[in-house]
């Protein structure tokens, strides 16, 4: 037997014994204090001996499986009501695994890039404290008294692309790990939860400064009918980066674990490349791809448009104009024609427009709660999101606008006329505009414009406008025409 051959038997002999021998395990997903979903199937999966009869046993289910010739198996639990009461989650081959503490509820997967990121401690990553009103999470991180049905997953980065999750598990909220986790994942959970009774689990699962290429797996793209000419090769780039790094190290780990829906908040990155173009695509195959992935085509994927901030200070290699943020803004609304999301607003939750982490996360997490609880939970009365426009139309000098979300009524935030109102001609130049409340519509003039025809409202990076509905909840961007 010459050397190729002793080096070939010596790795088989080595797979072999690897995978005859491996212990049982399951990802970091399952673990003592884990929620498990309710209302689903729920998959559970891991590794064992080859051939091998695993059996599962949770809640008076006994399921069971024979690991294949690798040593991996799947199988699937019936789906199971609402439990806040704790169980064993017992898992038996040749060797035994017993999970404590395990609740039945609802499993939320927060991810983006740093706004998501931002953690209940703001102190760890030096973020600022917010300028108006209590610091709620720093009210919550002395809290003590934290409600034991609520529980956390805390991911952390990495860019490799490997096979477990880089997570050491579930937590409760009076672990000291708590600090790390997305405050508005945090927040989000403890309104759901003061409402419904309902177990919650945050999957916490974010990186700052990412693009959403790096969040969908390559091959998403190559057999995307949009981006597929742009990857026939191997290394293939979009807009100048090869995709699925946070993905590969990140998400697929975690797949296909059964889940409530995700919320997401990213966008800065994109378009700081100016992706107005092709975002939506983009945003699209993210949210076709993981609803794929997690096996549940009506997933549902609330998101948060991000907040004003000065782009035209960063020295980007692309120049940013004051509209920039504005295009980006019309960009993301386009993503509420898909089906299932929700989208909240961010205009009003910003103490300095230098800053592009604003503090108020609690807030966001609010009105994502709002989205979820009128959406999923139940409150079908409740209103959830601000006045979005409609329609025009032109009355002599003026411009009559409608909206939908109007609820019980516009007002001002601030009691001052309404702000960051433009009006154009038919050359669309844009001056300020005069804007009224009238009913449950808008009138908006200026005596410089005598024939109007285009209205636009906060079309700049810088605007924080006053027009909210009765329920205060702020009106998104928009302008009239093309």
């Amino acid at each position: 037997m010459n050397y190729s051959q002793r080096f070939s038997l010596a790795v088989s002999l080595f797979l072999f014994s690897t995978i005859s021998f491996a212990q049982l395990s399951l990802p970091p997903v399952f673990s003592d204090n884990m929620v498990l979903q309710r209302n689903k199937p729920v998959v559970v999966w891991g590794k064992a001996k080859a051939g091998e009869l695993v059996i599962v046993e949770f809640a008076g289910q006994h399921k069971s499986i024979v690991a294949d010739s690798l040593g991996h198996w799947q199988l699937w639990l019936d789906a199971m009501n609402t439990s806040a009461q704790p169980k064993d989650f017992h898992v038996q081959a040749s060797s035994e695994i017993t999970y404590k503490n395990v609740l039945v509820g609802d499993v939320w997967l927060c991810s983006g890039q740093s706004n998501m990121e931002y953690p209940l401690d703001r102190k760890w990553k030096k973020y600022t404290a917010p300028k108006k009103g209590e610091d709620l999470a720093e009210k919550e991180l002395a809290n003590i008294n934290k409600p034991d049905a609520i529980r956390y997953l805390y991911v952390e980065r990495t860019l490799k692309k490997q096979p477990e999750l880089p997570s050491k598990g579930w937590f409760k909220g009076t672990d000291t790990t708590v600090r790390f986790l997305s405050a508005i994942g945090y927040f989000f959970a403890k309104e759901i939860y003061e409402q419904t009774h309902i177990p919650i689990g945050i999957i916490s699962s974010s990186w700052g400064g990412t693009r959403i290429e790096q969040w969908i797996p390559d091959w998403a793209y190559q057999q995307s009918s949009v981006f597929k000419d742009s990857t026939t090769k191997p290394d293939f780039k979009i807009d100048g980066m090869h995709p699925g790094q946070m993905f590969n190290g990140m998400i697929q780990p975690m797949l296909p674990l059964t889940i409530k829906g995700i919320l997401w908040y990213q966008g800065e990155s994109d378009l700081m490349i100016h992706d107005h173009v092709t975002y939506p695509a983009k945003f699209k195959l993210f949210a076709d791809t993981w609803r794929s992935l997690f096996k549940d085509e009506n997933l549902p994927l609330y998101y948060v448009q991000i907040a004003p901030f000065l782009y035209t200070t960063r020295k980007d290699h692309i120049p940013h104009t004051p509209q920039t943020l504005s295009e980006f803004w019309e960009t993301q609304s386009k993503s509420l024609e898909l089906p299932n999301t929700g989208m909240v607003v961010t205009t009003d939750l910003v103490d300095d427009l230098s800053n592009i982490h604003p503090s108020y996360k609690w807030v966001v997490a609010h009105r994502l709660a709002l989205i979820a609880l009128a959406k999923l939970y139940g409150k079908k009365k409740l209103v959830y999101q601000g006045p979005v426009y409609e329609s025009m139309k032109v009355n002599s000098q003026s411009v009559e606008l409608s909206f939908a979300n109007v609820a019980g009524g516009l007002k001002s935030s601030d009691g001052k006329p309404l702000s960051w109102f433009t009006i154009a001609g038919e050359d669309g130049n844009f001056v300020p505009a005069n804007a009224e409340i009238k009913g449950k519509k808008i009138i908006v003039s200026s005596p410089e414009i005598t024939v109007p025809k285009y209205v636009r409202f906060a079309w700049d990076e810088k605007a924080q406008p006053n027009l909210i509905n009765k329920e205060d909840l702020p009106a998104a961007p928009f302008r009239t025409g093309k």
